[in-house]
C-alpha cells in the first residue's frame, strides 16, 4: 500500500511555478527588444584565448590594438578575464591616464579563472553565458575576434547568427589570424553545398577575415566615422 500523498497541491504547485517561469521568460525577452541607450563613445568588443600570456606574441598585439582604440576614444569591452582578454584591458587603461574611456569586463565565474584581471575597471558578472552574451551585445559598436578556443568560437557563432537573422543592426564582426581564415574556408566549403544549400552567400560574407590585426584599425575607424555620422549624441 502506497504512502497518502502530503501534499495534494503538488501538481498545482507546480503548473504555477513552470507558467511563472514562463511568464518571466517572455517578459525578459519583452525587456531585451528595447533598443540599446544612446552612448557618447564608440564601444569595440575584443573576444579571444583565456589562455595565451604577456609571453605570447598574440598577447602584445591585442595590447597594441586596445591602446591605439583607445588613443580614437574607443571603450573596450572583454570577458574580463585573463589572457587576451587582460591584454585588452591592459592595452586601454595604459592609453588612458586621464580615464576618459572605459574598460570593461563582462565576467562568468569558472572554476579555471579566479576573478577578472587587474585591468578591469568597470566590472560586471554573469551567472550565466546566455545573460553575458547578450551583454556583450547590448555593448558592443563592433566585434574583433582574436585566436581562442571553444569559448571564443561560441560568442564568434553567437554574434554571426544574430547578424544573420537581423537580430542586431549591420556591425562589423572581423576576425584576426589564420585559424579563422581556416575556419572560413570550412564554412564556405561545408555549408555552400547542396540544394538547398545550409548557408548563402550573402551569410558567409558577414565575418571579415584578416591575417594581421594591424589590418583591423582601418577598418574600426572607418566604422568609428560611420558610427559618428549616424550618432545623436556629440562625442569627445
Amino acid at each position: 500500500m502506497s504512502a497518502p500523498d502530503c501534499n495534494p497541491h503538488k501538481d498545482l504547485l507546480e503548473r504555477v511555478l513552470r507558467d511563472s517561469v514562463f511568464d518571466l521568460w517572455a517578459m525578459i525577452d519583452r525587456i531585451l527588444m528595447l533598443p540599446r541607450l544612446p552612448h557618447d563613445r564608440f564601444c569595440v568588443c575584443i573576444f579571444g584565448s583565456a589562455r595565451l600570456m604577456a609571453d605570447n606574441p598574440v598577447y602584445q598585439d591585442v595590447q597594441w590594438l586596445a591602446q591605439e582604440l583607445t588613443y580614437l576614444g574607443c571603450d573596450i569591452v572583454t570577458g574580463g578575464g585573463p589572457g587576451l582578454m587582460e591584454a585588452a584591458n591592459a592595452g586601454s587603461v595604459s592609453a588612458d591616464p586621464e580615464n576618459r574611456t572605459r574598460s570593461v569586463g563582462l565576467r562568468i565565474d569558472l572554476p579555471h579563472e579566479q576573478g577578472s584581471n587587474p585591468y578591469v575597471e568597470e566590472l560586471y558578472e554573469h551567472s550565466n553565458f546566455f545573460s553575458r552574451l547578450h551583454h556583450f551585445v547590448l555593448e558592443a559598436d563592433t566585434f574583433v575576434v582574436m585566436p581562442g578556443g571553444i569559448g571564443t568560437l561560441l560568442e564568434l557563432v553567437t554574434i554571426w547568427q544574430l547578424l544573420q537573422v537581423s537580430k542586431l543592426p549591420p556591425t562589423p564582426l572581423i576576425l584576426v589570424g589564420s585559424m579563422w581564415r581556416d575556419f572560413l574556408i570550412w564554412a564556405n566549403a561545408a555549408m555552400a553545398k547542396g540544394q538547398p544549400a545550409p548557408a548563402s552567400e550573402v551569410d558567409l560574407e558577414i565575418p571579415i577575415a584578416v591575417e594581421q590585426v594591424s589590418e583591423v584599425l582601418p577598418l574600426l575607424r572607418q566604422a568609428q566615422t560611420r558610427w559618428q555620422q549616424s550618432c545623436p549624441i556629440i562625442t569627445n
